[in-house]
């Protein structure tokens, strides 16, 4: 029991500490709160947000406190991962339960939920937690343009905190040479990529600056198109980080709907279809890009399949949409490539953004929706913000395929070697590409089957309900009032299968394993 116990103090210590850096975090919608204060929607109390900090620092000071940090192992700092992301979901879901909504909202919740609406469950409030931390872009929350500003803010900030990772931040902000490379590597996309610098701390300082500075560039761009200030803030954090919460129950619809309030919609969507591309696309990219490199594009294999299917998806999407096009906007060829280019760019990147809503019968048909389902399970790029199973991983087993294919025709004693991007792939790669496709499916399928058992959704909804959560993208062909509706072990599946998407399966696997804990 001593040996237990010493063993998992370092996990312990870890947790506790991360709950003290995130226990500052909440308290940043205190300052927008503050600025809209007195204006004509309804704030909330500054106990909304001092509470949960409060409880976040005490728990992490007696974490910190009871339990000796020290070097961790890679299983322990696995467990670190998963408990730091469950903890910071369980302390940023406090802010939801604890705001009274304004009656506005409660009309909406109720007509949707039943009862009184004014009060968010605490497990509708971790879902919306959950859901913004690992980026997935599903929500519980109706009636989001007559929210509190400063809630829409922690709402938006929880997906950019996790467009990169709690733990990256978490070695930025407290760099601890003991703990960095083992913390980096557990939450990390399992794959292969190259850093831009040596050293961890290093490299997480210039991930967070391009971050940043992507960031700042959407800002001013909404803003020159004439978007109000805090929404040009909410929508940045959550474009760049592929999340695709909006302070809009229309999602980015809103804009196009309102084309006297925003002439300039369709700048706005082209904006923010550059800015998902941007998330979707690896960070080594990036600063390959800043250090002058225009080849790091188009010279691997994996960016040019990202860029193959975005332009396949959206030539089958806008197809469907023509020839299936009736009503409103039907002869408009532009508005049909602009949306079918917008859907595919948010599938695609595992955004979730929406100008038409995928789950509505009449716009999107049988083509477009496998398109979309397919994109849903791919993701983007390795080393991105975006989810799903990553196009690297897709690109490695094509080339397994073909090399299965190339074995079966050369003569048996040829030497066979797997090469990607004429770099010999190691057979731990492919195992452990392996393990998380099959982890992948396997979360699906089992997710698919408790929402199609305790809901009253089919299997291609259910499907993709479960697609959707795993892969952290958001939309899915249940309407979102459907979502809401949602049993609450479903919603708990939905919980778990999202956790376990954005850490790639083993960091969660390893909670319920005896011997990891010892």
């Amino acid at each position: 029991m001593r040996n237990r116990f010493s063993s998992l103090a370092p996990v312990f210590a870890n947790v506790g500490t991360l709950l003290m850096v995130f226990a500052a975090l909440i308290l940043m919608p205190i300052f927008v709160l503050i600025f809209t204060t007195g204006g004509m929607i309804e704030e909330v109390s500054p106990l909304v947000y001092l509470v949960p900090a409060a409880v976040a620092f005490a728990a992490g000071s007696i974490l910190h406190m009871i339990f000796k940090s020290g070097a961790l192992e890679p299983a322990q700092s696995m467990l670190v991962c998963a408990l730091g992301w469950l903890g910071a979901s369980a302390v940023g879901a406090l802010p939801y339960r604890l705001a009274e909504l304004p009656q506005a909202v409660a009309e909406v919740r109720s007509a949707i939920v039943g009862g009184d609406g004014s009060s968010i469950s605490y497990l509708d409030a971790y879902f919306e937690a959950m859901a913004g931390f690992t980026t997935t872009g599903i929500t519980m929350l109706a009636g989001l343009e007559h929210f509190p500003p400063s809630l829409l803010f922690w709402r938006s900030l929880t997906q950019w905190l996790g467009g990169l990772g709690i733990l990256s931040f978490f070695i930025l902000v407290l760099f601890s040479a003991r703990s960095a490379h083992a913390l980096y590597g557990a939450e990390s996309h399992k794959v292969f990529t190259r850093r831009p610098r040596p050293g961890i701390f290093n490299t997480v300082k210039i991930l967070w600056t391009i971050y940043t500075c992507i960031t700042v560039a959407i800002v001013v761009g909404l803003l020159l198109c004439g978007v109000r200030v805090l929404d040009s803030l909410n929508l940045a954090f959550t474009t760049v980080s592929t999340g695709g919460f909006t302070p809009f129950d229309e999602s980015v619809r809103y804009f196009a709907a309102r084309p006297a309030d925003f002439p300039h919609y369709r700048a706005i969507e082209y904006l923010l279809i550059a800015g998902m591309f941007a998330g979707a696309i690896s960070f080594i990219t990036h600063y390959r890009l800043i250090r002058g490199s225009v080849k790091a594009l188009w010279d691997t294999g994996e960016i040019r399949l990202f860029w193959t299917l975005a332009v396949v998806g959206t030539a089958l999407v806008f197809t469907d949409v023509v020839m299936n096009a009736v009503g409103e906007g039907a002869g408009d060829i532009e508005e049909q490539f602009r949306t079918s280019l917008f859907q595919t760019a948010a599938l695609l990147t595992n955004t979730g953004f929406a100008t038409r809503s995928i789950s509505a019968p009449g716009y999107f048909f049988a083509v477009s929706r496998q398109v979309f389902l397919l994109f849903m399970f791919t993701g983007a790029c390795a080393g991105s913000t975006s989810g799903g199973l990553k196009i690297y991983r897709v690109h490695l087993m094509a080339r397994t395929l073909y090399n299965e294919i190339w074995r079966a025709v050369r003569p048996h004693r040829a030497v066979h070697m797997l090469l990607v991007d004429d770099s010999r792939v190691d057979m731990t790669e492919l195992q452990r590409c392996t393990a998380v496709f099959f982890g992948w499916l396997a979360l699906i399928v089992a997710g698919g089957v408790v929402t199609a058992m305790l809901s009253p959704w089919g299997a291609m909804e259910s499907l993709s309900g479960m697609t959707s959560a795993v892969s952290n993208v958001g939309p899915c062909f249940i309407p979102p009032a459907g979502l809401m509706q949602l049993p609450e072990t479903v919603k708990f599946t939905y919980i778990l299968g999202m956790l376990a998407g954005r850490l790639e399966i083993l960091p969660v696997l390893l909670l319920f394993n005896r011997k990891a804990w010892t």
